[in-house]
C-alpha cells in the first residue's frame, strides 16, 4: 500500500529510536502515540519489517504483541496480510510455536486479558510446559532477545498485575502503542500529530456536536438546546442527517452508504432493554428501519443481527445498535454518525468516544469536494457533557455558525495547495524516465546476458593476530553460495533496489516502481518478460559483471525524477468561483463574539490575534461596510491569493474579505511590528492578485497595520507598494485606510 507522508516519517523514527534503545544497556520503553485512524497497525507492521530487514540490526530479536479483548486477532490478521508477498515476519498464536519458542521475527500474538490474570491458562503451569513464562525462557536460551508491543497500552499496561508481567517477560524493549497513551516515565516517544492525519484525507476534518442546536461551553461542560428533545427527536435529527450524507455521496458519484450508530449505555438492567425495544419500535414504525428488512443491526452480547460485511461501503445497513464493547479496534469507515441518549447521565469526550466514525471511508482519495462529506456528527440530548484534551479541544466542533441570508455571491478566483507526493516517494512518472537513462547510459549494450548468476559471498575462517592487524585490513570473502531459491533470489532482488532508493522512503511502492521500471526495460529492449523469465532477469541484474551499471542508471534515474519534480514546485489548484462557506464550525477554543457586520452568524473568535480584534472593532464602527468576513488558512473552504516564495507557490489566506456598499470588496491582511517586514512576498502576491482580478471584481487591498502597535488606537494604514520597500514601524509609504 501507499504509505502516506506522517507514516513514513513515523516508521523512519520508530526504527531509529527502537535501534539507539536496543544499543543502550537494560531493558527500554518506548511510546508510539498516534490517533485513531492513522494507520497505527500499519505504521507498525512496516516499522517491524524494516526491523527484520535492517542489516545494522546485529541481534536476532523475537516479538510479542499484545492487546485487550479480541482485538490482537484484527491485528494478526491484517499484519498476516501485510507480510502476505514479503514473507518478513511469521505472525502466530501458543498453538502456532515450533519448538515452544518465539523464533527469529515471529510474532506471537495473544489477548492481553488471558493472561493479565494468576490463573490465565497461558500463565499457569502445565504438563507440557507450554505456558508463557516456559516459552520465554526457550526463546531467550536459544539466543533471541524479546520486543514486547502493547496495543491500546491505556487499557492495561500500567495495572499492578500488567507491569509484573512485563516484569517476568523482561523485553528488551517494550513499545506501548496508543491514540491516548498513559505516558509514564518512557525513554523515547514517538508522535503522529492529529492535524497531519487529518490533512492526508485519513480521518474527518471534525466530529460536530449537536449541529443547528445551540451548544454553550462553561469550563469543560457543554450544555445543549437538544438537551430538552426526547430521545425521538435525537433518532430523527440523527436520521436526517444521514439521508443528507447519503444524497451528498451520490452527487458526489461516491459509492458509499452512511451508516448511523446508536450506542446504548453498557450496562445490564431492565431500563436498557427498555431503551433498545423504544429505539427498535421508533426505527420500525417512523422510518421503516428493520432488522428484516435489513436496514437494520444489532451487535450486542447477547443478540447480533444483519452484521455481515456491514463494513462494506455499499452494505445496505443504514442504523446499527450497539454498546460501547464494540467500539475497541472495530472498524466500519462508512460510520458518520453517532446517537447518544440521556440515560448515559454523563459521557466525556475523548478521542476513544468518537474514535468509530472518525475514518475517511476513502483514505487514498482524501477529502471530498463537498464539505458535508468531510465530518461526522453526534448527536444527544445529554445535559453534561465534558471534553477530554486528548482529543485537543478544536477537533470536536460544538459551534456552528452560518452565512447570513442577505449575502450576495462574489465569485472570487482562489487557490489552493495540490497534494504532492512525488517528492518523497517514486509515481509512474520514474519509469519513462529510467526508461530514458537506460537508453542514454547504453545500459543495452553494455550489460552481459549468458550464463549470469547471483554469487552470495561470507567470509569463512578469518583470523588475525591481533588488533592492530585490522587497521586499514581489506577482508573479502573467500566462500560464496549459488542462490537457487526463488525466496532468497527475490529477497536479495528487494533488498539491492532498497538499498539504491535514498534519497526516496524504502517503501513496497516505490520499490515496487523501481522493479517495474527494470522489467519494463528488459521486455521492451531484450524482449525478456518477466513472468517467463524470472531468475533470468534478477541474475542478470545482480551479477558481478552488471550490477553497477544499474546502480548506475538507477542514480541518473533518481537526479532526473527530483529535477523534474522539483520544476512542478509547490502546485496550486484554482477555484474560478470561490464563495464565502455556508457554513463554519468552531471547537471549545473558541467563543461567541457579538458583531453585527459579520457575515457569518453569530461570529465566534479564539482571540489569539491582537490586531485582527482590534480590526474587527475599528470595522464595526463603519457605516459603509455591508459585511466583513474572518477568512481561515487551510484548504479550499478558504480564500487564497498565491504568492512566490524561495522559488516555490504558495497560497495567501489573507485575514480579511470585506464588502462596502458600494460594490467594493477589500481583502486585507493584519500585521504589526516585525510580522509585518516578514510579509513582503505576501505583501507581492496580493498585489499581484488585486493588479489582475481589481478590475472585474473591485478589489482593492493590501497588509494593513496600526501606528500604535500597542494599543491600536492609532490610524489603520493599508500598504499597495513593493513588497522590497515594506518595513516595520514606517508609514510614510502607506495609505490611510478609510472605510
Amino acid at each position: 500500500m501507499l504509505l502516506k507522508d506522517y507514516q513514513a516519517i513515523a516508521i523512519t523514527e520508530l526504527l531509529e529510536r527502537s535501534k539507539k534503545l536496543l544499543n543502550q544497556p537494560g531493558v527500554k520503553k518506548l511510546i508510539f502515540r498516534s490517533s485513531t485512524g492513522s494507520g497505527k497497525t500499519i505504521i507498525m507492521a512496516e516499522f517491524l519489517k524494516r526491523m527484520a530487514e535492517d542489516p545494522e540490526v546485529r541481534t536476532p530479536f523475537a516479538f510479542i504483541w499484545t492487546a485487550p479483548r479480541k482485538l490482537h486477532t484484527q491485528s494478526r490478521e491484517k499484519l498476516i496480510s501485510y507480510f502476505e508477498n514479503s514473507r518478513a515476519m511469521e505472525c502466530s498464536e501458543f498453538e502456532d510455536l515450533d519448538d515452544r519458542q518465539i523464533q527469529e521475527n515471529e510474532i506471537l500474538f495473544f489477548n492481553w486479558e488471558s493472561i493479565n490474570k494468576k490463573d490465565a491458562i497461558y500463565i499457569r503451569e502445565n504438563e507440557k510446559d507450554n505456558n508463557l513464562g516456559a516459552v520465554i525462557e526457550r526463546t531467550k536460551d536459544a539466543g533471541r532477545e524479546i520486543i514486547l508491543i502493547i496495543d491500546e497500552s491505556h487499557h492495561h499496561a500500567t495495572s499492578e498485575i500488567s507491569q509484573n508481567l512485563i516484569r517476568d517477560i523482561a523485553p528488551k524493549l517494550t513499545i506501548e502503542v496508543s491514540a491516548t497513551p498513559v505516558v509514564d516515565d518512557p525513554d523515547e516517544i514517538v508522535s503522529v500529530p492529529l492535524e497531519k492525519v487529518k490533512a492526508e484525507g485519513m480521518i474527518k476534518k471534525s466530529i460536530m456536536l449537536n449541529p443547528d442546536f445551540k451548544n454553550v461551553l462553561s469550563g469543560e461542560n457543554i450544555q445543549s438546546a437538544l438537551a430538552d428533545g426526547a430521545d425521538a427527536l435525537v433518532i430523527e435529527t440523527a436520521i436526517k442527517k444521514r439521508e443528507e450524507l447519503a444524497r451528498g455521496y451520490d452527487e458526489a458519484g461516491v459509492n458509499i452508504n452512511p451508516l448511523l450508530l446508536i450506542q446504548l449505555p453498557d450496562r445490564k438492567t431492565q431500563m436498557e432493554d427498555q431503551m433498545k425495544a423504544d429505539v427498535t419500535r421508533i426505527l420500525k414504525d417512523k422510518y421503516n428501519i428493520t432488522i428484516k428488512n435489513g436496514k437494520l443491526a444489532i451487535y450486542l452480547s447477547g443478540e447480533k443481527e444483519n452484521l455481515e460485511n456491514i463494513a462494506k461501503p455499499t452494505n445496505e445497513t443504514e442504523v446499527l445498535i450497539f454498546k460501547q464493547a464494540i467500539a475497541l479496534g472495530w472498524d466500519c469507515p462508512r460510520a458518520q454518525v453517532l446517537v447518544l441518549f440521556r440515560d448515559w447521565k454523563s459521557l466525556t469526550f475523548s478521542i476513544q468516544t468518537v474514535g468509530r466514525i472518525m475514518r475517511m471511508p476513502e483514505p487514498d482519495a482524501g477529502h471530498y469536494e463537498n464539505e458535508l462529506l468531510n465530518h461526522s456528527y453526534v448527536y444527544t440530548n445529554l445535559s453534561d457533557i465534558a471534553i477530554r484534551e486528548d482529543i485537543a479541544k478544536d477537533y470536536v466542533t460544538i459551534y456552528t455558525s452560518r452565512r447570513i441570508d442577505k449575502y450576495e455571491p462574489i465569485k472570487l478566483a482562489s487557490v489552493h495547495s495540490k497534494r504532492q507526493r512525488e517528492k518523497t516517494r517514486l509515481a509512474p512518472l520514474f519509469i519513462n524516465i529510467f526508461l530514458t537513462e537506460a537508453k542514454k547510459y547504453g545500459l543495452e549494450k553494455k550489460l552481459k546476458t549468458n550464463g549470469q548468476k547471483v554469487q552470495m559471498g561470507f567470509i569463512s575462517d578469518f583470523q588475525a593476530g591481533s588488533v592492530d592487524e585490522l587497521g586499514g585490513a581489506d577482508i573479502a570473502a573467500d566462500k560464496s553460495v549459488d542462490t537457487k531459491n526463488d525466496t532468497d533470489l527475490q529477497r536479495l532482488y528487494d533488498f539491492f533496489v532498497r538499498r539504491n532508493l535514498s534519497p526516496f522512503y524504502p517503501e513496497d511502492r516505490s520499490i515496487g516502481r523501481v522493479k517495474e521500471s527494470i522489467y519494463h526495460f528488459f521486455r521492451m529492449r531484450l524482449g525478456m518478460h518477466y513472468t517467463e523469465r524470472f531468475r533470468d532477469i534478477i541474475n542478470i541484474v545482480l551479477s558481478e559483471d552488471n550490477v553497477q551499471h544499474f546502480v548506475n542508471v538507477i542514480d541518473a534515474a533518481k537526479e532526473s525524477y527530483i529535477t523534474e519534480t522539483q520544476k512542478r514546485g509547490n502546485e496550486l489548484e484554482v477555484d474560478k468561483t470561490w464563495e464565502m462557506p455556508e457554513a463554519v464550525n468552531f471547537g471549545g477554543n473558541y467563543t461567541e463574539l457579538a458583531s453585527r457586520l459579520s457575515v457569518m452568524q453569530p461570529f465566534y473568535y479564539d482571540h489569539r490575534w491582537k490586531p485582527e480584534k482590534a480590526f474587527i472593532a475599528f470595522m464595526e464602527k463603519s457605516k459603509s461596510i455591508a459585511w466583513w468576513f474572518k477568512n481561515g488558512d487551510r484548504d479550499a473552504v478558504y480564500f487564497a491569493v498565491p504568492y512566490k516564495e524561495t522559488g516555490e507557490w504558495h497560497p495567501f489566506y489573507v485575514d480579511f474579505i470585506v464588502r462596502f456598499k458600494d460594490g467594493r470588496i477589500g481583502l486585507f491582511d493584519t500585521k504589526s511590528g516585525r510580522s509585518i517586514k516578514d510579509a513582503r512576498e505576501k505583501s507581492d502576491g496580493l498585489q499581484a492578485y488585486l493588479k489582475e482580478h481589481g478590475k472585474k471584481n473591485k478589489l482593492f487591498g493590501g497588509i494593513i497595520a496600526n501606528t500604535d502597535s500597542q494599543n491600536f488606537s492609532g490610524r489603520w494604514m493599508v500598504y499597495t507598494g513593493s513588497g522590497t520597500e515594506l518595513a516595520a514601524g514606517k508609514f510614510d509609504n502607506w495609505e490611510v485606510l478609510e472605510v
